[in-house]
């Protein structure tokens, strides 16, 4: 069986996402991406208008990886171990990815347009909202109720996973997220219902 080759649009974002890995802190140039595939930046404007717009392409990616994911992870299992899923995803793919998790930190948005800081902040917002859904459910499914409201709760479990993303590439990625977080869970998991 021949392996598909990736289009040149995928390659373009492939080299992307290495160079975001490859540079942490570094800002990423037209210019040096067009070295990275191999092609003039002219190239690289005929499958993309912008790098604006290559950005986006990365953010549409981890939001189909992830969310298609959670999709799967909400149709059986428990509510606490729906929660735990979605948070253990959330870290492995940031671990898998690193280049693109420097998006999700907003680390390689700095100067960029404020629509592709505010798509992050949509992703982060989404990813929240179907936390606090399944902590909701969790009461007519299994009778079982959040200690603190579901938003409150969903709040805090978020701010935890982001702040290990964040740990993860402030540390040029040596520190990793899933480090230590079956201990972390098993911290969380008693706050969460009464």
């Amino acid at each position: 069986m021949t392996e598909k080759k990736p289009s040149r649009k995928e390659q373009i974002l492939q080299s992307l996402a290495h160079m975001l890995e490859a540079a942490p802190g570094g800002r990423i140039t037209t210019a040096g991406l067009a070295r990275e595939v191999g092609v003039s930046e002219a190239a690289l404007y005929r499958h993309f208008p912008s790098k604006a717009k290559m950005f986006e392409g990365l953010i549409s990616f981890i939001e189909d990886a992830i969310f298609s994911r959670i999709n799967r992870i909400t149709e059986e299992g428990s509510a606490a171990a729906q929660v735990e899923q979605i948070l253990t995803l959330m870290l492995a793919f940031t671990e898998r990815n690193p280049g693109i998790t420097r998006l999700l930190t907003g680390d390689a948005l700095t100067g960029e347009n404020e629509r592709l800081h505010q798509r992050i902040q949509q992703f982060y917002d989404r990813v929240e909202n179907q936390v606090k859904q399944v902590l909701r459910d969790a009461e007519f499914k299994e009778g079982l109720r959040t200690i603190s409201t579901p938003t409150i709760t969903a709040n805090l479990l978020l701010a935890v996973v982001e702040g290990r993303i964040a740990q993860f590439v402030r540390s040029g990625f040596k520190q990793k997220p899933s480090q230590d977080w079956p201990a972390q869970w098993e911290l969380l998991a008693p706050t969460l219902f009464r």
